[in-house]
């Protein structure tokens, strides 16, 4: 049976209403009745929150199941996801639960599982939590209980700093769009350990503007900021402070994929890629695949989400990769993607030079736009279509050495999303627009030829 409740990054929805408390109770109870099937006596569970008004809500909760099933449940507070895996790892524990829904709005939230070995838990270990939610409480299981995590934050940076201790920022003026979210005072505070001048936005958090018009995902503050001058870079994370994008002096913005390329570069330079590779998504510009070529790096592609970037470099044996939207994996430094980390990793790899002189990769002009289905079912019709596999091959047989196409079906919507990049925005432009004409003609076919209910 597949999975109901998780996706590819955990449990997430509206808070309230979908993730209730005690949905989050129940979970926590199972997921420790789980961890003592496996061996744990009296798990130990770290519980860590992003800013939403609704996280204290079902952290109570989840400490509620953790002790209901006989485990002890620590409680952080508002910290950066990858925070979690880190303090798993470095404090033994044997679990840990994150409540964020990353760069969704403040009226959702969502939980995210990670093991004693700080990865996130695997398809089947969440499968068969989700197939004990409604399994009657142990009688037996001894009460656990409820205790405060006590210098966690401390702890996070000191992991922070240790890695970048030959980092020396003095005289960098930072900008630092922190999104109202959990890097609120993890990260400013990083920073100016390592000697940076740093302005701090969107660092007042009231449970409710996290994401709302900034961080990664809403870059406008912060590049108008950055376009004012006075100062050298900007780094803008998430609401859990897993993504980071940045923005030169220009008021430029710099993807993920061209932070992962300038990081690679520096790593393989310093004998410190592991395998000689880098994992990225099938969303990673074509500029980015030329770029590692000339350089020799082996790319791997994977599905877009960072959990099929980490199992293939777990796979693989490697340590980097990430994805175009700025979730960048280090797996030797934490075990999930870290916004802050993937930000000094930026400024380790410029040493010294300008954001804005930037040269790892030549990015393509890229043109991506959503078509709409009105079913699942003309989705896929349309995905198997002759007309559109055609004019697919026809498209990459011309752009063959020079740029790429990918037409794909939404996992989430009913959308097939095409996207093209090609050496001019001119080209790119009439690329996408033959194709995307190509996939609404026969979407309209599909509709006109659909039964219809009597």
């Amino acid at each position: 049976m597949a999975r109901q409740l998780f996706g590819t990054d955990g449990i997430r929805g509206r808070a309230g209403e979908f993730l209730t408390p005690e949905l989050a109770m129940s979970l926590a109870r199972a997921a420790v009745a789980r961890s003592v099937a496996d061996g744990a006596r009296r798990p130990r569970v770290l519980i860590v929150r992003d800013t939403r008004e609704s996280g204290g809500m079902l952290e109570c909760a989840i400490a509620a199941g953790v002790t209901a099933a006989g485990g002890d449940a620590l409680i952080a507070g508002v910290l950066p996801t990858p925070a979690a895996p880190l303090l798993v790892r470095t404090h033994g524990l044997d679990l840990a639960a994150v409540i964020s829904a990353s760069h969704n709005p403040y009226e959702d939230n969502g939980i995210k599982l990670f093991g004693a070995d700080g990865f996130k838990l695997d398809d089947d270990t969440e499968h068969a939590i989700e197939g004990m939610l409604d399994a009657p409480p142990d009688p037996t299981a001894a009460v656990g209980i409820v205790d405060t995590f006590e210098g966690a934050l401390e702890d996070y940076l000191g992991e922070l700093h240790r890695r970048f201790k030959a980092l020396d920022l003095t005289g960098s003026r930072i900008l630092l769009d922190c999104a109202n979210g959990a890097t609120y005072r993890a990260a400013p505070e990083i920073f100016r350990r390592l000697g940076a001048e740093v302005t701090a936005m969107c660092d007042k958090p009231d449970g409710r503007n996290i994401n709302r018009d900034c961080g990664s995902t809403n870059l406008e503050q912060t590049t108008a900021r950055m376009a004012e001058g006075g100062h050298d870079v900007a780094f803008a994370f998430d609401g859990d402070g897993d993504r980071v994008l940045a923005v030169d002096r220009n008021g430029s913005a710099v993807d993920g994929d061209e932070l992962i390329a300038l990081a690679a570069l520096h790593l393989r330079s310093h004998g410190r890629l592991a395998g000689g590779g880098v994992a990225v998504t099938v969303m990673t510009n074509f500029g980015f695949h030329k770029a590692m070529e000339a350089a020799g790096i082996e790319v791997a592609c994977t599905a877009v989400g960072d959990r099929y970037v980490l199992d293939e470099l777990r796979r693989r044996g490697w340590s980097f990769g990430g994805e175009q939207s700025g979730h960048i994996i280090d797996l030797c430094f934490g075990p999930s993607g870290d916004g802050i980390a993937s930000a000094l990793l930026t400024l380790e790899a410029l040493d010294g030079r300008d954001l804005a002189e930037r040269d790892a990769m030549q990015k393509l002009p890229q043109r991506l736009v959503n078509v709409r289905a009105s079913s699942r079912a003309e989705l896929a019709t349309a995905m198997d279509a002759e007309a559109v596999r055609a004019a697919i091959e026809r498209e990459e047989r011309a752009l063959e050495g020079r740029g790429r196409v990918l037409v794909r079906a939404s996992g989430t919507e009913p959308l097939i999303r095409v996207m093209v990049e090609a050496p001019t925005a001119e080209e790119t432009d009439q690329v996408c627009a033959r194709l995307v004409s190509t996939v609404e003609e026969t979407l309209a076919r599909a509709a006109r030829t659909a039964p219809r209910d009597s």
